[in-house]
């Protein structure tokens, strides 16, 4: 049986209870490969949220029942309705599924009569059992892999005493489902790091999320993802309504995953955020088998793996409306099945490699050019290189509307219209591997759009002028100027060069005196180089 570990000081912020907590969790690594690894701790972290958001929910409902003058007696028969906590958007816990149960017995039940005590592994996979058999939304959703031989029954136990120890809420904090999908999304982006490669299959940066959701603000209606990954869209869609004093009830969640356990992570990952989800009974291929055939969605958000050589591809698919995709890639095929998931008046954004923006192979450039003249491309948006970290491959997002006619909202009519943004140059690099888009950057391509389109933005205290085209940055074509360009997308082919500010000094006299720092810069390397051959020359060797 483990020993009994100390319990860690309480982290006094964020960012210390993030890093805590990643510090504890990486203990495990090492007998198990990275995904299993990443599988054992966000299950913990969703078994601690759904643990904490039961018993605030419990604590609440005795509080209210006392209020109302009951007794113990009439208390202890009340406050186990499951109905008062499942209409509450709270999953029901049974007892031996609370993180309180769990963790007085994480050092090993006794023993009754010959049978030997329960380790903390198979206590959890009981509790995630439970959790699921109690919440059909959940079943086929948590992992049970705790009571496995590679799991060090000794070093799990510590994690359980840490994140029992951990202060999720009080001392004015922040709910604990807030709080915890801020640990929870913590460790996305730290798994999808250590992951490299494999890590960009269920984690998009939040910075690209972020432009798309942005400038397409859902703020009501169906939102889908046809290849969800960890949910991120969803995420980010939820926050952006938050920070608007919107309800995230206002959107329809629905997406399609086809890896196992990404699946499995989009489910606990919306759990924790609050955001009711139809991810399908099961993970699967979107191309092979849709899982959501009859959905028209006003807003889709995605990031498809990009450039897929082997995709489950069908000729005869109706899909296909403006070209059968190539054998070898399925950048079309994905980009075709947004558009025939998008409502009458919805809109989409999809990152894709920049090669999608002008390539001419396997028909694709017939296909992009069938749907620019269908008047179904609103924008194209180059991002910086290196935001993910998982492939150097240069990214765009294409957004698609279908409708771009001035609507009740006083929007612009922007019929047989593209805007061009180049933002290649906007954001910082982290480390020497990534870099980061800013708030600033974010808000600078937003508002371009919205300017251009008219839109009213959300947020009333935002002021967002007029739309101009802006040299090197912006620019509005039209379908002519686009098919005189071979229907090439590439926001710098029609942006231009940003202007260069007029110092007010004759071009002849700046070269004239550019060329001659330039020659006085030579000489000094000639002369430093005479200066270090001395030197060398002096040297015994």
């Amino acid at each position: 049986m483990p020993p009994k570990t100390k319990v860690a000081p309480t982290p006094s912020t964020m960012k210390e209870l993030k890093d805590t907590l990643w510090k504890a969790a990486d203990k495990l690594r090492g007998s198990m490969d990275a995904s299993q690894y990443k599988d054992v701790i966000l299950g913990l972290v969703f078994l601690k949220y759904v643990s904490d958001a039961f018993e605030e929910r419990r604590d609440r409902i005795r509080t209210d029942l006392v209020a109302d003058g009951l007794d113990d007696d009439q208390v202890a028969q009340l406050i186990d309705d499951v109905d008062e906590y499942t209409g509450s958007g709270v999953f029901w816990v049974p007892e031996p599924a609370r993180w309180t149960y769990l963790a007085e017995n994480a050092k090993g039940l006794p023993a009754i009569g010959a049978e030997p005590p329960k380790q903390i592994g198979q206590l959890i996979d009981e509790a995630m059992g439970a959790v699921m058999d109690a919440n059909p939304g959940l079943a086929a959703t948590l992992p049970k892999i705790y009571n496995r031989d590679n799991i060090d029954q000794r070093r799990l136990g510590e994690l359980m005493d840490l994140f029992n120890s951990a202060r999720f809420t009080g001392q004015g904090a922040a709910r604990a489902r807030d709080l915890l999908g801020e640990v929870y999304e913590y460790f996305l982006e730290k798994f999808a790091a250590a992951e490299g490669k494999r890590g960009g299959e269920f984690y998009t940066p939040a910075g690209v999320v972020r432009v798309l959701v942005e400038m397409l603000q859902p703020t009501h209606g169906r939102v889908y993802d046809p290849c969800c990954g960890s949910g991120g869209m969803f995420v980010q869609a939820e926050k952006f309504l938050e920070h608007h004093n919107r309800e995230g009830s206002d959107i329809s969640v629905y997406g399609q995953e086809l890896n196992e356990r990404t699946w499995r992570m989009a489910k606990m990952n919306l759990a924790i955020h609050g955001l009711g989800s139809n991810l399908g009974g099961v993970w699967g291929d979107t191309f092979a088998r849709d899982l959501h055939p009859e959905l028209q969605a006003d807003y889709v958000m995605a990031n498809p793996p990009f450039n897929i050589k082997d995709w489950a591809r069908n000729e005869a698919d109706a899909r296909w409306r403006y070209g059968i995709p190539p054998t070898g890639n399925a950048n079309y095929a994905w980009i075709q099945h947004i558009l025939s998931k998008l409502a009458p008046g919805g809109q989409a954004g999809v990152v894709m490699s920049n090669g999608s923006m002008s390539s001419n192979s396997g028909g694709e450039g017939q296909i992009r050019a069938e749907i620019v003249e269908a008047d179904l491309v609103s924008c194209m948006v180059a991002l910086p290189t290196q935001l993910f970290r998982s492939t150097g491959i240069p990214v765009c997002v294409w957004f698609f509307a279908k409708d771009k006619t001035a609507g009740e909202a006083g929007t612009v009519d922007r019929t047989g219209q593209v805007l061009f943004i180049d933002a290649r140059n906007l954001g910082f690099m982290i480390d020497r591997a990534e870099r980061a888009l800013t708030d600033e950057d974010i808000a600078r391509i937003a508002n371009t759009f919205h300017a251009w389109r008219g839109t009213p933005s959300v947020n009333p205290d935002a002021v967002i002028p007029a739309y101009e085209d802006v040299a090197g940055f912006a620019y509005s074509a039209t379908l002519a100027e686009i098919k005189a360009a071979d229907y090439t997308l590439t926001p710098g082919r029609y942006v231009g060069a940003a202007d260069v500010e007029d110092d007010g000094e004759p071009i002849e006299k700046k070269l004239r005196r550019l060329t001659e720092e330039l020659f006085a810069q030579f000489g000094e390397s000639e002369r430093l180089a005479r200066i270090v051959r001395q030197q060398l020359g002096r040297v015994d060797v």
